[in-house]
């Protein structure tokens, strides 16, 4: 059975660039472990990152509309696939590690909040040290998942994940790839939500970016990713045209959607419920499951209060809320 993986590994020597990160290559993991025979390194941190409990949560967390009605619109994890599409196709075109790719996409946001940025924002204010959610993504990896013992992913996948949003570049092509697609997904995606939900259509885009990225989602997605593989070398990037159009697309979405009174009048519920649950889990970090309760016995309850908090999908996060705030019927009969 080891021949699976040599062959893997010198497929990946015969068809990938100079410049793509090989499996053989990897940095490793924090703890070594005996290699698999039928797998590289990167596709068992792509495969532990699909069988997470973390992973199967973002099915139940918002991605821009909070409580939205209708199953149409976007959440954590059908972001997250859109990203893994969108980064995969960019490292096939540049001979890039696609399984790598894949695995640092799929776990980018594992750490991510119920109720989306509002709900990051909630635990920022509160939390020592602040809250950002590429962070709390490669706590999930390295200490959360599989009941404190995480998931010892590679070095290369931990990187990717820890810098997909902002400050410092992915060591890798791969995960600077991730980062471009996120972007590339989510203000597409949000475009179609937003019109989906009436806040905006099409049209309300201005027609000097619509004539430069495409008059339709697929258009721009297309446009964006080829003008990035036509663009990379050394680095992932895109055109100055492109890059001067999408940033303003950005902008206009920043107006249009992102601080649309529509889009956050429920922001302030998901606040003020998401620091209700922070301050009373801190007093009470015994009301905790296990996991946490020892994370408050030997970091801070503040911080086991923001693991807990952050891990909830949106519903779990209101159903909590409920039982501690909100009173329950009185039955006569139990009397």
């Amino acid at each position: 059975m080891s021949s699976v993986r040599e062959r893997l590994l010198e497929a990946e020597k015969l068809t990938l660039s100079g410049k793509a990160t090989l499996s053989c290559n990897t940095k490793g993991r924090a703890v070594p472990e005996e290699e698999s025979p039928v797998r590289t390194e990167f596709q068992r941190d792509r495969d532990r990152i699909i069988h997470s409990s973390s992973f199967r949560r973002l099915k139940h967390k918002t991605q821009v509309f909070l409580s939205p009605e209708g199953d149409y619109y976007r959440t954590r994890l059908t972001h997250t696939l859109e990203v893994s599409q969108i980064a995969r196709t960019i490292a096939a075109a540049l001979g890039l590690n696609e399984t790598l790719t894949e695995a640092i996409a799929l776990g980018h946001d594992l750490g991510h909040t119920p109720f989306g940025h509002a709900g990051e924002r909630a635990l920022d204010e509160v939390c020592p040290g602040g809250f950002r959610h590429y962070e709390q993504s490669l706590r999930v990896v390295d200490k959360l998942e599989k009941d404190g013992k995480g998931l010892n992913l590679t070095y290369e996948v931990r990187n990717g994940i820890e810098r997909h949003t902002c400050g410092e570049a992915a060591c890798t092509l791969e995960g600077r790839a991730v980062r471009l697609a996120d972007r590339i997904a989510y203000i597409n995606h949000d475009i179609d939500d937003a019109c989906t939900a009436g806040i905006m259509c099409e049209e309300d885009i201005p027609i000097e970016i619509r004539d430069i990225l495409g008059h339709r989602k697929s258009l721009r997605i297309d446009t964006l990713v080829t003008d990035c593989i036509e663009n990379s070398a050394d680095d992932i990037c895109l055109s100055p045209d492109i890059q001067t159009a999408f940033d303003m697309l950005h902008s206009f979405m920043f107006k249009m959607v992102y601080t649309n009174p529509v889009c956050k009048s429920e922001e302030a519920k998901a606040d003020a419920m998401l620091k209700a649950l922070y301050n009373h889990f801190v007093s009470f970090p015994e009301k905790m499951p296990e996991q946490f309760i020892k994370i408050a016995r030997t970091e801070s309850p503040e911080i086991a209060a923001c693991d807990y908090i952050a891990g909830m999908t949106d519903r779990y996060a209101v159903k909590v809320f409920g039982d501690l705030y909100i009173p329950k019927g009185w039955n006569f009969s139990d009397t």
